[in-house]
């Protein structure tokens, strides 16, 4: 309960935020899937919406809430908010654009290989935590039609977690709290976008 609490006073007022600010000239929101993330079995949604020439705002939500695999205990549990502003080199939903953005996760992760050594003991561990960062992000967008298009979007930043470890086996011993900070990346996404107005 506490985590849906944290998330609704995260989401509720920067998706409020992002569909009441007019946008300067012609309104557009659009809606999108990011399919990378849909191969982690970890189902997602983003809105985008203009609010200026050349800008606009994006909320992500995304998350996993099963166990991958009970008899030994993987998981990879987790709920991922990102709010991000871009700015577009030309149009708005078309070409280049650069964005910062943040990241809350919520997750309860073990058994698990991470890659780029993320994480290099997940594969006998299991994390307990909360992960906040801010990153960087540069990406393309294509026009497929007047509705549709397809976007991809790559993302580096600074991440901050505290977490609890424990062995991976299911009530496994605890090992402790710590709080770990990194260089990490923090998108990538090829997006499915559909153009609502």
């Amino acid at each position: 309960m506490k985590t849906k609490r944290i998330i609704a006073r995260i989401c509720l007022p920067l998706l409020l935020t992002m569909l009441l600010v007019p946008a300067a000239q012609a309104q557009k929101l659009v809606v999108k899937n990011n399919l990378l993330y849909a191969l982690t079995a970890s189902p997602s949604i983003g809105a985008e919406y203009k609010v200026a020439d050349k800008w606009t705002t994006q909320l992500y939500v995304g998350g996993n809430f099963w166990d991958m695999k009970k008899s030994t205990n993987k998981k990879w549990r987790h709920i991922l908010v990102q709010p991000e502003a871009r700015y577009w080199l030309c149009n708005t939903f078309d070409g280049h654009f650069f964005g910062v953005h943040l990241i809350y996760s919520h997750y309860n992760a073990g058994n698990i290989d991470f890659p780029l050594g993320l994480w290099s003991d997940a594969s006998n561990r299991r994390y307990q935590g909360d992960l906040g960062a801010i990153g960087l992000s540069y990406g393309y967008s294509h026009m497929l039609s007047k509705r549709w298009s397809i976007e991809g979007s790559i993302g580096l930043g600074y991440g901050v977690t505290r977490f609890r470890e424990y062995d991976c086996t299911t009530c496994g011993t605890f090992y402790g709290s710590r709080t770990k900070h990194m260089l990490m990346p923090t998108k990538l996404a090829v997006s499915l976008v559909y153009n609502l107005f």
